[in-house]
């Protein structure tokens, strides 16, 4: 929890810098467009901080430049420094985006390459939809225009970047007038780069796998990785790591240099957080479910009468538990916080505390939404 920025003193003023120290140690911020209370990224940032404003992390993208946005496992927000790191995987993935998916809409979108750079380059920061004919009917989200796929290409393969979002539609410039000279200009050699995505992923975790390194970043093979691995045993500890169910431990490596067994980490804050469900603690479901005893799933793609709790329901943390999840959605109209039902986790006491705890950090996300009120259904509390 500690690596994970959820140790820290909740309510510590969080400067512009102070906020981008804690990007960086994280290591990325998923980005998503669903805003059922708040957009993943500023309700990741919120529950590590309340005194976060979602307008610092639009300044650091668009203003300061020391954040740009690209994949990891998913969209992600990432350091500038970590730029030159990204070009390995922008070369990868000339290669990866060639399934059959991609080929479909790349026959079209090669051909309008190079007009989208030009144009780029002559008009300056575009939308998709300034490519595209306004008379185009649409078919379906993934129906992508030929500019639309033009475009994706090029920014996954680092000739475009993110200048910033409009709404949440991606604006694209040329990467040179997005990535600061002193990052866009550095080169990392291959070993460099390996050596670098393992150990930075590994600091990070605290502990992990082979998988689990791999994963992290989603930079590297798990070959890649073993080869780092056979080269650097002399840096790493073999640690064994207890599940939460008590069953036989699980073997993991640990940075020798960032591992002291006889320092304790700091306890998390006692306080209750309502996390989102792509919280960076959580993103590897099968290793949350190890450690917390919390098996999770977003139901987002669950066909509705086969959900077992719903659309978009938040994981709820007390300290270092799992205690419940709830099913909330911030009602722009009506101007309220609503909760549909808090489900608590197997064992854990509905108490007058917990309660409170969990009207508290309702009112704080509340706050934070900018909505007037908290709403409770009148069967949302269940069993």
């Amino acid at each position: 929890m500690a690596r994970q920025g959820l140790a820290a003193a909740p309510r510590k003023a969080l400067s512009r810098a102070e906020l981008l120290a804690s990007i960086h140690d994280l290591g990325f911020v998923q980005v998503d467009s669903i805003g059922t209370v708040e957009r993943a990224h500023h309700h990741i940032l919120f529950s590590r901080n309340q005194t976060y404003r979602q307008r610092d992390l639009h300044r650091l993208i668009e203003d300061d430049r020391q954040l740009f946005e690209h994949w990891t496992h998913d969209a992600a927000v990432i350091p500038s420094e970590f730029y030159p790191y990204w070009r390995h995987r922008f070369l990868r993935d000339r290669d990866r985006l060639q399934s059959r998916w991609w080929k479909e809409r790349l026959e079209a979108g090669r051909a309008e390459m190079a007009r989208v750079i030009e144009r780029i380059g002559e008009e300056g920061p575009l939308r998709a939809r300034d490519f595209e004919a306004r008379n185009k009917p649409s078919t379906g989200w993934w129906d992508w225009h030929p500019s639309k796929a033009a475009l994706e290409f090029l920014w996954r393969t680092g000739e475009l970047a993110i200048a910033r979002r409009d709404g949440f539609q991606k604006v694209y410039d040329l990467a040179e007038n997005v990535i600061p000279a002193e990052h866009y200009e550095t080169e990392i050699e291959h070993h460099d780069f390996i050596d670098w995505a393992c150990r930075s992923a590994l600091r990070r975790l605290g502990f992990g796998s082979r998988g689990e390194i791999a994963a992290f970043w989603d930079l590297l093979s798990p070959a890649e990785v073993e080869a780092w691995i056979s080269e650097n045993r002399k840096d790493l500890l073999q640690v064994e790591v207890e599940t939460v169910d008590g069953g036989r431990p699980r073997p993991a490596l640990a940075l020798a240099s960032a591992f002291d067994p006889d320092v304790e980490p700091p306890e998390p804050p006692a306080r209750l957080r309502i996390l989102n469900p792509f919280d960076p603690l959580l993103r590897d479901r099968a290793r949350a479910h190890r450690l917390f005893g919390f098996h999770y799933r977003i139901e987002v793609f669950v066909p509705e009468a086969k959900r077992q709790y719903g659309y978009y329901v938040f994981p709820v943390m007390r300290g270092d538990r799992m205690v419940g999840r709830i099913d909330a959605k911030a009602e722009r109209e009506t101007d309220r916080l609503v909760v549909r039902a808090f489900w608590p986790e197997k064992g854990t006491r509905v108490s007058p505390a917990l309660l409170g705890a969990l009207e508290a950090e309702l009112d704080r996300l509340r706050r934070f939404t900018g909505v007037g009120a908290v709403g409770f259904a009148p069967d949302w509390l269940r069993s």
